[in-house]
Protein backbone atom coordinates (compact mmCIF):
# COMPACT_ATOMS: atom_id res chain seq x y z
CA UNK A 1 0.00 0.00 0.00
CA UNK A 2 2.10 2.58 -1.07
CA UNK A 3 1.38 5.72 0.61
CA UNK A 4 0.70 9.12 -1.55
CA UNK A 5 2.84 12.27 -0.83
CA UNK A 6 2.49 13.91 1.91
CA UNK A 7 -0.21 11.22 3.27
CA UNK A 8 -0.45 11.41 7.43
CA UNK A 9 0.82 8.51 8.91
CA UNK A 10 -1.22 6.33 11.33
CA UNK A 11 0.02 3.69 13.64
CA UNK A 12 -3.23 2.06 13.11
CA UNK A 13 -4.30 0.69 9.77
CA UNK A 14 -8.04 -1.20 9.82
CA UNK A 15 -8.62 -4.14 7.18
CA UNK A 16 -11.91 -4.07 6.47
CA UNK A 17 -14.37 -5.23 3.74
CA UNK A 18 -17.23 -7.96 3.46
CA UNK A 19 -15.94 -11.90 4.26
CA UNK A 20 -14.23 -13.96 1.87
CA UNK A 21 -12.07 -10.91 0.01
CA UNK A 22 -8.37 -11.62 1.67
CA UNK A 23 -8.47 -8.96 4.82
CA UNK A 24 -6.16 -11.42 6.74
CA UNK A 25 -3.86 -11.72 3.96
CA UNK A 26 -3.27 -8.23 3.56
CA UNK A 27 -3.02 -7.72 6.81
CA UNK A 28 -0.80 -10.04 7.29
CA UNK A 29 1.42 -8.81 4.75
CA UNK A 30 1.15 -5.68 5.92
CA UNK A 31 2.52 -6.26 8.86
CA UNK A 32 5.17 -8.02 7.72
CA UNK A 33 6.29 -4.72 5.86
CA UNK A 34 5.85 -2.38 8.92
CA UNK A 35 7.69 -5.14 11.29
CA UNK A 36 10.76 -5.05 9.11
CA UNK A 37 10.59 -1.09 8.34
CA UNK A 38 9.68 0.76 11.27
CA UNK A 39 9.90 -2.02 14.30
CA UNK A 40 7.88 -3.37 17.09
CA UNK A 41 4.31 -4.63 14.95
CA UNK A 42 1.25 -5.80 16.31
CA UNK A 43 -1.07 -8.04 13.59
CA UNK A 44 -4.43 -8.38 15.73
CA UNK A 45 -7.46 -10.03 14.62
CA UNK A 46 -11.14 -9.40 15.86
CA UNK A 47 -12.46 -11.36 13.66
CA UNK A 48 -15.30 -13.81 15.30
CA UNK A 49 -14.02 -16.49 12.69
CA UNK A 50 -10.14 -15.16 13.36
CA UNK A 51 -7.68 -16.94 10.88
CA UNK A 52 -4.23 -14.69 11.67
CA UNK A 53 -3.00 -17.43 13.35
CA UNK A 54 -3.78 -20.00 10.40
CA UNK A 55 -2.18 -17.73 7.70
CA UNK A 56 1.19 -17.35 9.71
CA UNK A 57 0.89 -21.11 10.40
CA UNK A 58 1.17 -20.75 13.74
CA UNK A 59 -0.70 -22.88 16.79
CA UNK A 60 -2.80 -21.69 20.02
CA UNK A 61 0.10 -20.44 22.09
CA UNK A 62 -0.36 -17.53 24.75
CA UNK A 63 -0.67 -13.93 23.45
CA UNK A 64 0.73 -12.24 21.34
CA UNK A 65 2.93 -14.65 19.65
CA UNK A 66 5.90 -13.84 18.76
CA UNK A 67 6.10 -14.51 14.84
CA UNK A 68 9.84 -12.41 13.73
CA UNK A 69 11.86 -9.91 15.35
CA UNK A 70 9.67 -7.22 15.91
CA UNK A 71 6.31 -9.59 14.58
CA UNK A 72 3.74 -10.16 16.92
CA UNK A 73 0.30 -11.92 16.19
CA UNK A 74 -2.90 -12.11 18.67
CA UNK A 75 -6.38 -12.87 18.23
CA UNK A 76 -8.90 -11.28 20.36
CA UNK A 77 -11.21 -13.68 21.66
CA UNK A 78 -14.13 -13.85 24.23
CA UNK A 79 -12.09 -13.91 27.18
CA UNK A 80 -10.19 -10.92 26.56
CA UNK A 81 -13.63 -9.17 25.78
CA UNK A 82 -14.83 -10.13 29.30
CA UNK A 83 -11.55 -9.01 30.97
CA UNK A 84 -12.18 -5.36 29.69
CA UNK A 85 -15.88 -5.85 31.14
CA UNK A 86 -14.56 -6.26 34.23
CA UNK A 87 -12.25 -3.58 34.12
CA UNK A 88 -14.07 -0.65 32.96
CA UNK A 89 -18.14 -1.53 34.23
CA UNK A 90 -18.93 -4.62 34.83
CA UNK A 91 -18.75 -5.13 38.36
CA UNK A 92 -20.17 -2.08 38.81
CA UNK A 93 -23.67 -2.69 36.53
CA UNK A 94 -23.50 -6.06 38.22
CA UNK A 95 -23.84 -4.40 41.27
CA UNK A 96 -26.62 -3.04 40.20
CA UNK A 97 -28.66 -5.79 39.01
CA UNK A 98 -27.75 -8.44 41.83
CA UNK A 99 -29.44 -5.57 44.32
CA UNK A 100 -32.54 -7.15 43.32
CA UNK A 101 -32.36 -10.39 41.04
CA UNK A 102 -30.38 -13.37 42.23
CA UNK A 103 -27.97 -14.07 39.56
CA UNK A 104 -24.23 -15.31 39.35
CA UNK A 105 -21.66 -13.03 38.04
CA UNK A 106 -20.86 -15.05 34.97
CA UNK A 107 -24.98 -16.00 34.37
CA UNK A 108 -25.45 -12.12 34.45
CA UNK A 109 -22.06 -10.97 31.66
CA UNK A 110 -23.53 -14.41 29.40
CA UNK A 111 -27.17 -12.73 29.53
CA UNK A 112 -25.88 -9.06 28.78
CA UNK A 113 -23.62 -10.29 26.27
CA UNK A 114 -26.94 -11.82 24.61
CA UNK A 115 -29.10 -8.47 25.09
CA UNK A 116 -26.39 -6.05 23.84
CA UNK A 117 -24.36 -7.41 21.24
CA UNK A 118 -22.53 -4.15 21.05
CA UNK A 119 -20.87 -4.72 24.04
CA UNK A 120 -17.73 -7.06 22.05
CA UNK A 121 -17.28 -4.74 19.48
CA UNK A 122 -16.96 -1.96 21.80
CA UNK A 123 -14.61 -3.21 24.02
CA UNK A 124 -12.45 -4.39 20.76
CA UNK A 125 -12.25 -0.83 19.48
CA UNK A 126 -11.25 0.02 23.08
CA UNK A 127 -8.64 -2.29 23.44
CA UNK A 128 -7.13 -1.43 19.96
CA UNK A 129 -7.57 2.36 21.25
CA UNK A 130 -5.21 1.47 24.79
CA UNK A 131 -2.56 -0.68 22.38
CA UNK A 132 -2.61 2.38 20.40
CA UNK A 133 -1.73 4.73 23.37
CA UNK A 134 0.13 2.62 25.05
CA UNK A 135 3.25 2.88 23.09
CA UNK A 136 4.47 -0.40 22.65
CA UNK A 137 4.21 -1.17 19.41
CA UNK A 138 4.87 1.32 16.32
CA UNK A 139 2.20 -0.38 14.41
CA UNK A 140 -0.74 -1.95 15.16
CA UNK A 141 -2.74 -3.99 11.71
CA UNK A 142 -6.12 -4.73 12.66
CA UNK A 143 -8.15 -7.37 10.82
CA UNK A 144 -12.16 -6.82 11.39
CA UNK A 145 -15.31 -8.52 11.14
CA UNK A 146 -17.07 -8.97 8.49
CA UNK A 147 -17.39 -4.41 7.81
CA UNK A 148 -21.08 -3.08 9.17
CA UNK A 149 -20.94 -5.23 12.55
CA UNK A 150 -18.10 -3.31 14.35
CA UNK A 151 -19.67 0.33 13.76
CA UNK A 152 -22.98 0.89 13.83
CA UNK A 153 -22.79 -1.31 17.36
CA UNK A 154 -20.58 1.22 18.69
CA UNK A 155 -23.89 2.81 19.74
CA UNK A 156 -24.87 0.53 21.94
CA UNK A 157 -24.30 3.06 24.58
CA UNK A 158 -26.46 5.75 23.74
CA UNK A 159 -29.14 3.09 22.60
CA UNK A 160 -29.44 1.73 25.98
CA UNK A 161 -29.22 4.74 27.59
CA UNK A 162 -32.38 6.56 25.79
CA UNK A 163 -34.27 2.91 26.43
CA UNK A 164 -33.33 3.81 30.24
CA UNK A 165 -35.05 7.26 30.24
CA UNK A 166 -38.81 6.52 30.08
CA UNK A 167 -38.01 2.98 32.58
CA UNK A 168 -39.20 3.19 35.99
CA UNK A 169 -37.68 5.70 38.44
CA UNK A 170 -35.96 2.99 40.51
CA UNK A 171 -33.71 2.18 37.48
CA UNK A 172 -32.25 5.40 37.62
CA UNK A 173 -32.49 5.73 41.41
CA UNK A 174 -30.64 2.17 42.46
CA UNK A 175 -27.20 2.70 43.95
CA UNK A 176 -24.39 0.08 43.85
CA UNK A 177 -22.16 -0.69 46.68
CA UNK A 178 -20.75 1.21 49.59
CA UNK A 179 -17.60 1.82 47.63
CA UNK A 180 -19.11 3.82 44.38
CA UNK A 181 -22.95 4.34 44.97
CA UNK A 182 -23.44 5.34 41.70
CA UNK A 183 -26.93 5.30 39.86
CA UNK A 184 -26.94 2.84 36.56
CA UNK A 185 -27.92 6.02 34.80
CA UNK A 186 -24.59 7.29 35.41
CA UNK A 187 -22.79 4.32 34.87
CA UNK A 188 -24.49 4.25 31.26
CA UNK A 189 -23.21 7.41 30.70
CA UNK A 190 -19.86 6.65 31.29
CA UNK A 191 -19.97 4.07 28.95
CA UNK A 192 -21.43 6.49 26.11
CA UNK A 193 -18.50 8.32 26.97
CA UNK A 194 -16.09 5.51 26.52
CA UNK A 195 -17.91 5.20 22.86
CA UNK A 196 -17.51 8.87 22.16
CA UNK A 197 -13.68 8.70 22.88
CA UNK A 198 -13.66 5.24 20.70
CA UNK A 199 -15.37 6.78 17.66
CA UNK A 200 -12.75 10.10 17.79
CA UNK A 201 -9.98 7.35 17.71
CA UNK A 202 -11.18 6.01 14.81
CA UNK A 203 -11.89 8.97 13.08
CA UNK A 204 -7.91 10.53 13.75
CA UNK A 205 -5.70 7.55 14.42
CA UNK A 206 -7.11 4.82 12.39
CA UNK A 207 -6.30 4.53 8.41
CA UNK A 208 -8.42 2.36 6.59
CA UNK A 209 -8.22 -0.07 3.87
CA UNK A 210 -11.17 -1.63 2.02
CA UNK A 211 -10.70 -4.72 0.52
CA UNK A 212 -12.11 -6.11 -2.66
CA UNK A 213 -12.34 -8.40 -5.07
CA UNK A 214 -13.33 -8.04 -9.27
CA UNK A 215 -16.12 -10.24 -8.83
CA UNK A 216 -19.54 -8.27 -9.62
CA UNK A 217 -20.99 -8.93 -6.02
CA UNK A 218 -17.98 -8.09 -3.99
CA UNK A 219 -18.15 -4.82 -6.43
CA UNK A 220 -21.87 -4.15 -5.76
CA UNK A 221 -21.45 -4.13 -1.95
CA UNK A 222 -18.67 -1.51 -1.97
CA UNK A 223 -21.21 1.23 -2.22
CA UNK A 224 -22.74 0.00 1.10
CA UNK A 225 -19.40 -0.36 2.93
CA UNK A 226 -18.09 3.58 1.67
CA UNK A 227 -21.42 4.54 2.51
CA UNK A 228 -21.31 3.20 5.91
CA UNK A 229 -18.08 4.96 6.75
CA UNK A 230 -19.19 7.90 5.64
CA UNK A 231 -22.08 7.43 7.73
CA UNK A 232 -19.87 7.75 10.86
CA UNK A 233 -17.62 10.51 9.33
CA UNK A 234 -14.74 7.76 8.35
CA UNK A 235 -12.65 7.96 5.18
CA UNK A 236 -11.38 4.96 3.34
CA UNK A 237 -7.96 6.29 2.11
CA UNK A 238 -6.76 3.22 -0.03
CA UNK A 239 -8.61 0.44 -2.08
CA UNK A 240 -6.92 -3.02 -2.40
CA UNK A 241 -8.16 -4.90 -5.51
CA UNK A 242 -7.22 -8.60 -4.14
CA UNK A 243 -7.54 -11.88 -6.68
CA UNK A 244 -6.67 -10.20 -9.83
CA UNK A 245 -5.57 -12.42 -12.69
CA UNK A 246 -2.00 -11.35 -14.12
CA UNK A 247 -1.03 -14.23 -15.77
CA UNK A 248 -3.05 -16.15 -18.02
CA UNK A 249 -0.58 -18.43 -20.07
CA UNK A 250 -2.62 -20.65 -22.61
CA UNK A 251 -5.15 -21.02 -20.46
CA UNK A 252 -8.92 -19.99 -21.98
CA UNK A 253 -10.77 -20.23 -19.19
CA UNK A 254 -8.03 -18.14 -17.26
CA UNK A 255 -8.18 -15.37 -20.51
CA UNK A 256 -12.01 -15.66 -20.29
CA UNK A 257 -11.89 -14.57 -16.00
CA UNK A 258 -8.79 -12.28 -16.81
CA UNK A 259 -11.49 -10.05 -19.45
CA UNK A 260 -14.49 -10.66 -17.06
CA UNK A 261 -12.54 -9.36 -13.86
CA UNK A 262 -10.96 -6.66 -16.20
CA UNK A 263 -14.08 -4.89 -16.58
CA UNK A 264 -14.93 -4.45 -12.64
CA UNK A 265 -11.69 -3.06 -12.42
CA UNK A 266 -12.30 -0.54 -15.10
CA UNK A 267 -15.40 0.21 -13.09
CA UNK A 268 -13.71 0.84 -9.60
CA UNK A 269 -10.89 3.17 -11.09
CA UNK A 270 -13.67 5.28 -12.30
CA UNK A 271 -15.70 4.74 -8.82
CA UNK A 272 -12.86 5.27 -6.62
CA UNK A 273 -10.54 7.74 -8.03
CA UNK A 274 -10.12 10.19 -5.70
CA UNK A 275 -8.44 7.48 -3.14
CA UNK A 276 -5.07 4.86 -3.85
CA UNK A 277 -5.99 1.77 -5.61
CA UNK A 278 -3.65 -1.03 -5.38
CA UNK A 279 -3.99 -4.08 -6.90
CA UNK A 280 -2.89 -7.73 -5.89
CA UNK A 281 -2.56 -10.79 -8.16
CA UNK A 282 -3.81 -14.20 -7.81
CA UNK A 283 -1.15 -16.44 -6.47
CA UNK A 284 -1.17 -20.42 -7.74
CA UNK A 285 -0.75 -21.26 -4.29
CA UNK A 286 -2.60 -20.90 -1.02
CA UNK A 287 -1.11 -18.12 1.04
CA UNK A 288 0.59 -19.61 4.11
CA UNK A 289 3.22 -18.50 6.02
CA UNK A 290 5.80 -16.02 6.20
CA UNK A 291 7.61 -16.51 2.45
CA UNK A 292 4.40 -16.37 0.51
CA UNK A 293 3.23 -13.47 2.52
CA UNK A 294 6.44 -11.44 1.71
CA UNK A 295 5.17 -12.29 -2.27
CA UNK A 296 1.81 -10.41 -1.08
CA UNK A 297 4.10 -7.47 0.40
CA UNK A 298 5.37 -6.93 -2.67
CA UNK A 299 2.52 -6.61 -4.42
CA UNK A 300 1.44 -4.11 -1.61
CA UNK A 301 4.17 -1.96 -1.04
CA UNK A 302 6.39 -2.53 -4.24
CA UNK A 303 9.08 -5.33 -4.93
CA UNK A 304 11.85 -4.03 -3.10
CA UNK A 305 9.14 -4.17 0.38
CA UNK A 306 9.48 -0.26 0.42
Amino acid sequence: MRESPGAETKRVTMFAGKGGVGKTTCAGATALHHATSDGDTLAISTDPTPSLLHIFELKDRPKPVKVLERLYVAELGRNEVKDMWDRKFGREVYGVFSSFVSVSYEEFTEFVTSILPGLHDEFMVDYIKELSQGGKYRQIVWDTAPMGQTLGLLQTPAMLREHLRPAPRIYSRLKLGRETRKPVLDIIKEWEGLSAADMDFLRKDVKFVIITIPEALAVEQLDGIFAELDRYGFRAEQLIINNVIKEVGDSDFLKARAEQQQGYIESLYRSYSGIGIVEVPLFPHEIKGVDRLRKVEASLFGQSGG
